[in-house]
Protein backbone atom coordinates (compact mmCIF):
# COMPACT_ATOMS: atom_id res chain seq x y z
CA UNK A 1 0.00 0.00 0.00
CA UNK A 2 2.94 2.40 1.08
CA UNK A 3 4.34 1.45 -2.48
CA UNK A 4 1.58 2.05 -4.36
CA UNK A 5 0.65 5.33 -2.72
CA UNK A 6 4.32 6.33 -3.90
CA UNK A 7 3.60 5.50 -7.13
CA UNK A 8 0.55 7.02 -7.40
CA UNK A 9 2.23 10.70 -6.52
CA UNK A 10 -0.34 11.72 -4.56
CA UNK A 11 1.45 12.64 -1.42
CA UNK A 12 1.48 16.27 0.21
CA UNK A 13 4.20 18.00 1.80
CA UNK A 14 3.45 21.32 3.99
CA UNK A 15 6.35 23.37 4.08
CA UNK A 16 5.61 26.33 5.97
CA UNK A 17 2.32 27.79 4.28
CA UNK A 18 3.25 26.18 1.06
CA UNK A 19 1.97 23.19 -0.25
CA UNK A 20 3.98 20.81 -2.30
CA UNK A 21 3.33 17.28 -4.54
CA UNK A 22 5.90 15.26 -4.01
CA UNK A 23 7.16 12.13 -5.86
CA UNK A 24 9.74 9.18 -4.30
CA UNK A 25 11.48 7.92 -6.93
CA UNK A 26 14.54 6.13 -4.93
CA UNK A 27 14.54 4.90 -1.45
CA UNK A 28 16.90 2.16 -0.73
CA UNK A 29 15.42 1.76 2.71
CA UNK A 30 11.72 1.17 1.31
CA UNK A 31 12.73 -0.50 -2.07
CA UNK A 32 11.56 1.98 -4.24
CA UNK A 33 12.94 2.63 -7.55
CA UNK A 34 11.06 4.72 -9.62
CA UNK A 35 13.14 4.41 -13.02
CA UNK A 36 11.51 6.12 -15.92
CA UNK A 37 9.20 8.57 -14.86
CA UNK A 38 8.00 11.99 -15.89
CA UNK A 39 5.34 14.87 -14.75
CA UNK A 40 4.27 18.03 -16.80
CA UNK A 41 3.04 21.75 -15.95
CA UNK A 42 -0.01 19.86 -18.46
CA UNK A 43 -0.39 17.01 -15.80
CA UNK A 44 -0.63 19.15 -12.79
CA UNK A 45 -3.21 21.84 -14.62
CA UNK A 46 -0.76 24.74 -14.53
CA UNK A 47 -1.67 27.00 -17.30
CA UNK A 48 1.02 29.91 -16.87
CA UNK A 49 4.01 28.22 -16.73
CA UNK A 50 5.48 25.10 -18.68
CA UNK A 51 7.43 22.84 -17.54
CA UNK A 52 8.53 19.17 -17.58
CA UNK A 53 10.91 16.75 -14.77
CA UNK A 54 11.62 13.62 -16.57
CA UNK A 55 14.12 10.56 -15.03
CA UNK A 56 15.48 7.87 -17.65
CA UNK A 57 17.53 5.25 -16.80
CA UNK A 58 20.75 5.48 -18.90
CA UNK A 59 21.74 2.15 -21.08
CA UNK A 60 24.86 1.28 -23.08
CA UNK A 61 28.95 1.10 -22.07
CA UNK A 62 29.70 2.24 -18.63
CA UNK A 63 26.69 4.36 -18.45
CA UNK A 64 24.59 1.32 -18.39
CA UNK A 65 21.78 1.74 -15.21
CA UNK A 66 22.79 5.51 -14.42
CA UNK A 67 20.27 7.47 -13.94
CA UNK A 68 19.68 11.25 -15.04
CA UNK A 69 16.70 13.69 -14.37
CA UNK A 70 16.19 16.73 -16.14
CA UNK A 71 13.91 19.82 -15.35
CA UNK A 72 12.63 21.77 -18.72
CA UNK A 73 11.82 25.03 -18.22
CA UNK A 74 10.20 26.48 -21.66
CA UNK A 75 11.85 29.73 -21.28
CA UNK A 76 14.27 29.66 -18.46
CA UNK A 77 16.98 26.46 -17.88
CA UNK A 78 17.44 22.71 -18.59
CA UNK A 79 18.85 21.37 -15.79
CA UNK A 80 20.07 17.84 -15.81
CA UNK A 81 21.88 16.25 -12.66
CA UNK A 82 22.40 12.41 -11.97
CA UNK A 83 21.44 10.93 -8.50
CA UNK A 84 23.90 7.72 -9.76
CA UNK A 85 26.77 10.35 -9.57
CA UNK A 86 26.24 11.86 -6.46
CA UNK A 87 23.70 13.94 -7.05
CA UNK A 88 26.57 16.03 -9.70
CA UNK A 89 24.93 18.74 -12.10
CA UNK A 90 26.12 17.44 -15.55
CA UNK A 91 24.67 20.38 -17.82
CA UNK A 92 22.77 23.44 -17.34
CA UNK A 93 21.48 25.17 -20.62
CA UNK A 94 19.34 28.31 -21.36
CA UNK A 95 18.76 31.45 -23.31
CA UNK A 96 21.24 30.24 -25.89
CA UNK A 97 24.33 29.59 -23.48
CA UNK A 98 25.03 27.00 -21.05
CA UNK A 99 27.29 25.71 -18.07
CA UNK A 100 29.38 22.88 -18.76
CA UNK A 101 31.68 21.74 -20.61
CA UNK A 102 32.95 18.92 -23.02
CA UNK A 103 34.82 15.93 -21.59
CA UNK A 104 36.41 13.57 -23.46
CA UNK A 105 34.50 11.26 -21.21
CA UNK A 106 31.06 11.31 -22.81
CA UNK A 107 28.74 9.06 -20.91
CA UNK A 108 27.13 9.29 -17.40
CA UNK A 109 29.81 6.72 -15.73
CA UNK A 110 27.85 4.74 -13.26
CA UNK A 111 30.29 4.37 -10.48
CA UNK A 112 30.13 0.60 -10.47
CA UNK A 113 32.52 0.39 -13.29
CA UNK A 114 34.77 3.15 -11.57
CA UNK A 115 37.99 2.28 -9.32
CA UNK A 116 39.15 5.26 -7.86
CA UNK A 117 42.11 3.69 -6.75
CA UNK A 118 43.39 3.31 -10.15
CA UNK A 119 46.11 5.71 -12.27
CA UNK A 120 47.77 5.87 -8.87
CA UNK A 121 44.36 7.28 -6.86
CA UNK A 122 43.57 9.43 -10.10
CA UNK A 123 40.49 6.84 -11.17
CA UNK A 124 37.98 9.52 -10.41
CA UNK A 125 38.67 11.42 -13.34
CA UNK A 126 37.55 8.66 -15.96
CA UNK A 127 33.97 9.63 -14.86
CA UNK A 128 34.56 13.19 -14.68
CA UNK A 129 32.62 15.67 -17.06
CA UNK A 130 29.60 17.46 -15.36
CA UNK A 131 29.16 21.14 -14.90
CA UNK A 132 29.19 20.59 -10.97
CA UNK A 133 30.63 18.20 -8.88
CA UNK A 134 31.20 17.88 -5.26
CA UNK A 135 34.65 17.27 -4.00
CA UNK A 136 34.42 15.13 -0.78
CA UNK A 137 33.16 14.83 2.24
CA UNK A 138 35.09 12.47 3.59
CA UNK A 139 38.11 14.14 1.96
CA UNK A 140 39.06 16.31 -0.94
CA UNK A 141 42.13 17.48 -3.25
CA UNK A 142 45.10 15.16 -4.51
CA UNK A 143 45.63 11.73 -3.94
CA UNK A 144 47.79 10.98 -0.97
CA UNK A 145 48.50 8.07 0.96
CA UNK A 146 48.91 8.30 4.95
CA UNK A 147 47.27 6.93 7.65
CA UNK A 148 47.43 3.54 6.13
CA UNK A 149 44.80 3.91 3.50
CA UNK A 150 45.07 6.41 -0.38
CA UNK A 151 42.88 9.38 -0.20
CA UNK A 152 42.16 8.93 -3.51
CA UNK A 153 41.02 12.42 -5.92
CA UNK A 154 38.48 14.28 -4.82
CA UNK A 155 36.81 11.95 -2.08
CA UNK A 156 33.76 9.64 -2.77
CA UNK A 157 30.58 11.79 -3.03
CA UNK A 158 30.83 12.63 -6.61
CA UNK A 159 30.34 8.77 -7.37
CA UNK A 160 28.25 7.66 -4.67
CA UNK A 161 24.69 6.98 -5.96
CA UNK A 162 22.00 8.79 -3.96
CA UNK A 163 20.00 6.46 -1.29
CA UNK A 164 16.95 8.58 -1.41
CA UNK A 165 15.82 10.62 -4.59
CA UNK A 166 12.79 13.02 -4.27
CA UNK A 167 11.12 15.32 -6.63
CA UNK A 168 8.68 18.28 -5.01
CA UNK A 169 6.72 20.91 -7.17
CA UNK A 170 4.98 23.75 -5.15
CA UNK A 171 1.23 23.71 -5.67
CA UNK A 172 0.96 27.47 -5.96
CA UNK A 173 3.00 29.85 -8.16
CA UNK A 174 5.86 30.61 -8.94
CA UNK A 175 6.13 26.80 -8.74
CA UNK A 176 9.21 25.94 -7.44
CA UNK A 177 10.84 22.55 -7.91
CA UNK A 178 13.05 21.14 -5.24
CA UNK A 179 15.23 17.82 -6.49
CA UNK A 180 16.20 16.24 -3.16
CA UNK A 181 19.07 13.37 -3.05
CA UNK A 182 20.41 11.68 0.08
CA UNK A 183 24.20 10.59 -0.20
CA UNK A 184 25.95 8.48 2.09
CA UNK A 185 29.58 8.36 3.25
CA UNK A 186 29.35 5.25 5.71
CA UNK A 187 32.20 2.88 6.17
CA UNK A 188 32.48 0.39 9.36
CA UNK A 189 34.81 1.50 11.89
CA UNK A 190 35.75 4.96 9.42
CA UNK A 191 32.89 7.54 8.88
CA UNK A 192 29.23 7.87 8.73
CA UNK A 193 28.50 11.18 7.39
CA UNK A 194 25.20 12.09 5.24
CA UNK A 195 24.34 14.67 3.25
CA UNK A 196 21.17 15.90 2.31
CA UNK A 197 21.19 17.82 -1.14
CA UNK A 198 18.86 19.90 -2.78
CA UNK A 199 18.66 21.65 -5.75
CA UNK A 200 15.66 24.45 -6.11
CA UNK A 201 14.31 26.23 -9.43
CA UNK A 202 11.55 28.02 -10.49
CA UNK A 203 10.46 27.85 -13.82
CA UNK A 204 11.71 31.01 -16.53
CA UNK A 205 14.46 31.96 -14.24
CA UNK A 206 18.36 32.02 -14.79
CA UNK A 207 19.61 31.11 -11.68
CA UNK A 208 18.93 27.60 -9.40
CA UNK A 209 19.96 27.60 -5.34
CA UNK A 210 21.94 23.87 -3.96
CA UNK A 211 21.37 23.74 -0.66
CA UNK A 212 23.42 21.45 1.24
CA UNK A 213 23.22 19.97 4.85
CA UNK A 214 26.14 17.64 6.04
CA UNK A 215 25.96 15.58 8.82
CA UNK A 216 27.70 13.55 11.12
CA UNK A 217 25.81 10.39 12.23
CA UNK A 218 28.39 8.77 13.98
CA UNK A 219 29.11 8.72 17.85
CA UNK A 220 32.77 10.12 17.11
CA UNK A 221 34.25 13.09 15.94
CA UNK A 222 34.81 13.49 12.24
CA UNK A 223 36.85 15.70 9.74
CA UNK A 224 34.87 16.81 6.52
CA UNK A 225 36.07 18.68 3.22
CA UNK A 226 34.13 20.24 0.37
CA UNK A 227 35.08 21.84 -2.77
CA UNK A 228 32.11 22.54 -5.38
CA UNK A 229 34.14 21.70 -8.31
CA UNK A 230 31.96 24.32 -10.62
CA UNK A 231 32.73 23.80 -14.35
CA UNK A 232 32.48 25.85 -17.33
CA UNK A 233 33.52 25.63 -21.65
CA UNK A 234 32.72 27.25 -24.58
CA UNK A 235 30.66 29.44 -25.40
CA UNK A 236 31.30 31.31 -22.02
CA UNK A 237 35.02 30.12 -22.13
CA UNK A 238 37.19 31.96 -25.04
CA UNK A 239 40.20 33.86 -25.78
CA UNK A 240 40.11 37.13 -23.91
CA UNK A 241 37.13 35.53 -21.43
CA UNK A 242 37.69 37.03 -17.86
CA UNK A 243 37.52 35.64 -14.55
CA UNK A 244 35.56 38.09 -11.69
CA UNK A 245 35.86 37.59 -8.09
CA UNK A 246 36.22 39.98 -5.17
CA UNK A 247 39.40 38.70 -3.29
CA UNK A 248 41.96 39.18 -0.49
CA UNK A 249 44.75 37.38 -1.98
CA UNK A 250 45.72 35.40 -5.17
CA UNK A 251 48.85 33.00 -4.99
CA UNK A 252 49.52 30.30 -7.26
CA UNK A 253 48.71 26.60 -6.25
CA UNK A 254 52.40 25.12 -7.52
CA UNK A 255 55.58 26.74 -9.22
CA UNK A 256 53.96 25.93 -13.24
CA UNK A 257 51.06 28.19 -12.20
CA UNK A 258 53.46 31.07 -11.27
CA UNK A 259 53.66 31.76 -15.05
CA UNK A 260 50.08 33.00 -14.87
CA UNK A 261 50.50 34.98 -12.14
CA UNK A 262 50.18 37.99 -13.90
CA UNK A 263 47.30 36.53 -16.08
CA UNK A 264 44.93 35.53 -13.72
CA UNK A 265 42.42 36.97 -14.68
CA UNK A 266 42.11 36.45 -18.08
CA UNK A 267 41.83 33.33 -20.32
CA UNK A 268 43.69 32.19 -23.64
CA UNK A 269 42.34 30.46 -26.54
CA UNK A 270 42.29 26.41 -26.86
CA UNK A 271 46.23 25.60 -26.26
CA UNK A 272 47.69 22.31 -27.62
CA UNK A 273 50.58 21.42 -24.65
CA UNK A 274 48.85 23.77 -21.99
CA UNK A 275 49.17 22.32 -18.65
CA UNK A 276 46.60 22.64 -16.13
CA UNK A 277 46.92 26.12 -13.58
CA UNK A 278 45.59 26.50 -10.75
CA UNK A 279 45.22 29.38 -8.05
CA UNK A 280 44.26 29.75 -4.99
CA UNK A 281 42.44 32.79 -3.33
CA UNK A 282 41.12 34.42 -0.33
CA UNK A 283 37.73 35.69 -0.80
CA UNK A 284 36.06 39.22 0.20
CA UNK A 285 32.74 39.31 1.03
CA UNK A 286 29.99 41.99 2.44
CA UNK A 287 28.64 42.31 5.79
CA UNK A 288 26.38 39.33 5.61
CA UNK A 289 29.24 36.86 4.59
CA UNK A 290 28.05 36.79 0.92
CA UNK A 291 30.41 36.72 -2.11
CA UNK A 292 30.05 36.01 -5.83
CA UNK A 293 32.95 35.02 -8.65
CA UNK A 294 32.07 34.91 -12.31
CA UNK A 295 33.60 33.92 -15.64
CA UNK A 296 32.53 35.75 -18.36
CA UNK A 297 32.96 35.97 -22.05
CA UNK A 298 35.21 38.61 -24.00
CA UNK A 299 32.07 40.51 -25.78
CA UNK A 300 30.86 40.73 -21.73
CA UNK A 301 27.23 39.88 -22.64
CA UNK A 302 27.41 35.93 -21.08
CA UNK A 303 28.71 34.15 -18.39
CA UNK A 304 28.34 32.55 -15.20
CA UNK A 305 27.92 33.08 -11.20
CA UNK A 306 28.43 31.40 -8.31
CA UNK A 307 27.00 33.12 -5.30
CA UNK A 308 28.36 31.73 -1.68
CA UNK A 309 28.84 32.33 2.30
CA UNK A 310 32.21 32.53 3.29
CA UNK A 311 31.57 31.54 6.49
CA UNK A 312 30.41 28.22 4.84
CA UNK A 313 33.02 28.00 2.10
CA UNK A 314 36.06 29.95 3.16
CA UNK A 315 38.41 29.39 0.21
CA UNK A 316 38.20 29.92 -3.62
CA UNK A 317 40.43 28.06 -6.24
CA UNK A 318 40.41 28.87 -9.76
CA UNK A 319 41.15 25.51 -12.05
CA UNK A 320 42.17 27.03 -15.56
CA UNK A 321 42.40 24.33 -17.91
CA UNK A 322 42.47 25.65 -21.65
CA UNK A 323 44.18 22.95 -23.48
CA UNK A 324 42.44 21.87 -26.79
CA UNK A 325 38.94 21.86 -27.21
CA UNK A 326 39.07 18.11 -27.92
CA UNK A 327 41.15 17.49 -24.91
CA UNK A 328 39.13 19.65 -22.23
CA UNK A 329 38.71 23.51 -22.80
CA UNK A 330 37.59 24.05 -19.20
CA UNK A 331 37.72 26.66 -16.45
CA UNK A 332 36.33 25.59 -12.64
CA UNK A 333 35.62 27.89 -10.54
CA UNK A 334 35.46 25.94 -6.86
CA UNK A 335 34.34 27.61 -3.53
CA UNK A 336 35.06 25.25 -0.84
CA UNK A 337 36.64 24.85 2.95
CA UNK A 338 39.65 23.12 1.25
CA UNK A 339 42.35 23.90 -1.36
CA UNK A 340 43.12 21.26 -3.54
CA UNK A 341 46.21 20.17 -2.04
CA UNK A 342 46.21 16.67 -0.54
CA UNK A 343 44.37 16.28 2.64
CA UNK A 344 47.62 16.05 4.73
CA UNK A 345 48.76 19.22 3.82
CA UNK A 346 45.24 21.01 4.38
CA UNK A 347 45.44 19.21 7.69
CA UNK A 348 48.98 20.58 8.68
CA UNK A 349 47.60 24.27 7.61
CA UNK A 350 44.15 23.59 9.93
CA UNK A 351 41.70 24.01 6.55
CA UNK A 352 40.62 20.42 7.52
CA UNK A 353 36.91 20.70 9.36
CA UNK A 354 35.37 18.65 12.07
CA UNK A 355 31.74 17.76 12.95
CA UNK A 356 30.67 16.62 16.63
CA UNK A 357 28.81 13.45 17.15
CA UNK A 358 25.01 14.25 15.37
CA UNK A 359 26.53 17.87 14.74
CA UNK A 360 25.31 19.24 11.12
CA UNK A 361 26.71 22.09 8.85
CA UNK A 362 25.37 23.32 5.92
CA UNK A 363 26.32 24.77 2.57
CA UNK A 364 24.31 27.61 -0.16
CA UNK A 365 25.00 28.17 -3.07
CA UNK A 366 23.79 29.80 -6.34
CA UNK A 367 24.24 29.88 -10.07
CA UNK A 368 23.01 32.14 -12.25
CA UNK A 369 23.20 31.76 -16.08
CA UNK A 370 24.42 35.27 -17.72
CA UNK A 371 22.96 35.80 -20.62
CA UNK A 372 22.82 39.51 -21.57
CA UNK A 373 25.20 42.13 -21.23
CA UNK A 374 23.36 43.98 -18.20
CA UNK A 375 23.19 41.29 -15.85
CA UNK A 376 26.88 40.83 -16.74
CA UNK A 377 27.56 44.87 -15.86
CA UNK A 378 25.49 43.85 -12.40
CA UNK A 379 27.45 41.18 -11.39
CA UNK A 380 30.64 43.51 -12.55
CA UNK A 381 29.32 46.15 -9.92
CA UNK A 382 28.68 43.81 -6.97
CA UNK A 383 32.08 42.54 -7.19
CA UNK A 384 33.59 45.87 -7.36
CA UNK A 385 31.48 46.68 -4.42
CA UNK A 386 32.66 43.91 -2.64
CA UNK A 387 35.94 44.43 -3.74
CA UNK A 388 36.20 48.52 -2.17
CA UNK A 389 39.85 49.95 -2.37
CA UNK A 390 41.19 47.28 -1.55
CA UNK A 391 43.81 46.29 -4.21
CA UNK A 392 44.36 42.14 -3.87
CA UNK A 393 47.57 40.64 -2.73
CA UNK A 394 49.36 39.23 -5.09
CA UNK A 395 51.42 35.94 -3.15
CA UNK A 396 54.20 35.14 -5.37
CA UNK A 397 54.73 31.55 -4.46
CA UNK A 398 52.61 28.96 -3.14
CA UNK A 399 51.33 28.52 0.13
CA UNK A 400 52.09 24.48 0.17
CA UNK A 401 54.29 22.24 -1.43
CA UNK A 402 52.34 19.29 -2.42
Amino acid sequence: MKKALVLSTLALLISGNVCAKTWLLTSAESGVEQGNWQVTSQQLKIKDQTFSIEQKVLHGGKQEGSKIITINSQNGLTITLSPTRGMNLLRVEGFGVRMGWDSPVKEVVNPAYMNLESRNGLGWLEGFNEMLVRCGYEWTGHPVTADGQIYTLHGKAGNTPASQVSVDVSEKAPYEIRIRGLVKESTFKKADLQTEMELSYIPGSNSFTLHDVLTNHADYAHDYQIIYHSNFGTPILEEGARFIAPVESVSPFNDYAKAGLKNWQTYSGPTKGFDEMVFNFKPLADARKETVAAVINKAGNKGAAISFNTQQLPVLTLWKNTDTLKQGYVTGIEPGTSYAYPVTIEREQKRVKKLEPGQSTRFDLTYTLLHNASQVKDVEKRVADIQGNKAPQIIDTPIAKE
